[in-house]
């Protein structure tokens, strides 16, 4: 399906109907579950399988692939729907999406496309994208896992953690040293694929929130994969990563979204239900302006998401954009659940109501695929521009 052929009316259609399915999905096969995997940190692979027969798992990915060939503002809709009920699925769901497999989409060789974005695509897969390490975060130019040439492939040392779907992840993209550190051309982007030797997970996080999404480290000890397994040219690892990335952003600010309209939508239903001095808080002006404060948030982030979404979609450079929606939207996160929490009182403290959750899952939205710090330094520096 080609989204950019048809009008607004019916791409508002599609977006509805992405939204009712989702939100029966959700309702049905993760709400009554969310407890359980939270406190027990169990990643629920079979969920995604589940996302893909859906056609959520390639929503970027041409028919050709198999997979759905939306564009961004479909794929925006999906996550917040997912987002609303467990960010901690609609995490995965995105990094599968906009890093591993928009990754080989847009970099790929026909041959890689062919091979792997079918079972991406559909579920069959689930994907993986390594480029942070214990020492370099931000700085990514100076990453130690460092790939040799030997013969005709390449011989891979080091190790990379933060990575979501790492452990469970059929196939990563991962971004090696290949150069000298701190040159923009001395990385070079890999297909690696799980049970490949001297390719292994090591320790899993033990995290704040997104507790049912999976964050592991990956490690490569004389790990030898062929040089058909490399993404484009020697040296363009970096570049790639930072486009993916500009995309990426725009998962995460719907992230934000849907983490936010969670955590509002259960404080509002309770602030109408919790009965003080004979009548619903939600009566008292305290209450009612932290709701109005909430929801006028949550509008503005939502349009600035969909705002770089529908300019990514249609092909214009999006690092502003897509910077802006992530840093707005991901402190939207937290002041909302923060005040969600707050109009719960006692009770938004315990885990018997959902808005802890959102508490400690919006964190990470400033965090993840840049800070918001970093944010504002690419911010700055692209407003700052002749």
């Amino acid at each position: 399906m080609h989204t950019s052929n048809i009008t607004e009316d019916q791409q508002a259609e599609i977006r509805s109907m992405i939204e009712k399915t989702v939100r029966d999905f959700a309702a049905k096969e993760i709400k009554p579950k969310i407890s359980q995997w939270d406190e027990d940190q169990f990643f629920p692979k079979p969920i995604f399988h589940q996302l893909g027969e859906l056609g959520l798992m390639g929503m970027l990915v041409p028919e050709i692939y198999g997979g759905a060939g939306f564009g961004y503002a479909e794929y925006v809709t999906a996550i917040i729907e997912l987002s609303k009920v467990d960010p901690s699925i609609g995490l995965s769901m995105a990094a599968h999406n906009s890093l591993c497999t928009n990754h080989i989409l847009m970099f790929g060789s026909e041959a890689q496309k062919s091979s792997y974005l079918p079972k991406l695509a559909s579920g069959e897969w689930l994907g993986a994208w390594g480029l942070t390490e214990p020492n370099t975060g931000s700085d990514a130019g100076n990453m130690q896992t460092v790939a040799i040439r030997k013969d005709d492939g390449w011989i891979i040392n080091g190790s990379k953690n933060f990575i979501t779907n790492g452990k469970s992840g059929d196939v990563t993209v991962l971004i090696a040293r290949t150069g000298e550190p701190g040159d923009k051309h001395g990385a070079t982007a890999f297909i690696i694929e799980q049970g490949t030797t001297g390719f292994t997970a090591g320790r899993k996080e033990n995290k704040l929130g997104m507790r049912a999404s999976e964050t592991v480290e990956l490690i490569f000890q004389d790990c030898f994969i062929s040089d058909e397994q490399r993404i484009g040219d020697v040296g363009d690892g970096f570049i790639q990563s930072l486009k993916v990335l500009d995309g990426g952003r725009i998962s995460i600010a719907a992230l934000g979204v849907g983490t936010a309209l969670g955590a509002y939508e259960a404080a509002l239903s309770y602030s109408k239900e919790r009965k003080q001095f004979g009548k619903s808080i939600s009566n008292f002006q305290a209450i009612a302006f932290k709701l109005a404060d909430m929801y006028t948030d949550i509008q503005a982030s939502s349009l600035l998401t969909y705002h770089a979404a529908a300019l990514k979609d249609k092909g214009q450079t999006v690092t502003l954009p897509s910077s802006v929606a992530k840093y707005h939207s991901s402190e939207t996160a937290v002041r909302v659940a923060n005040e969600a929490v707050q109009i719960f009182g006692g009770y938004g403290f315990t885990k018997d109501y959902p808005v802890e959750k959102f508490y400690r899952d919006s964190k990470l939205c400033t965090i993840g695929e840049g800070t918001s710090e970093i944010q504002k330094v690419v911010i700055s520096k692209e407003i700052l521009k002749d």
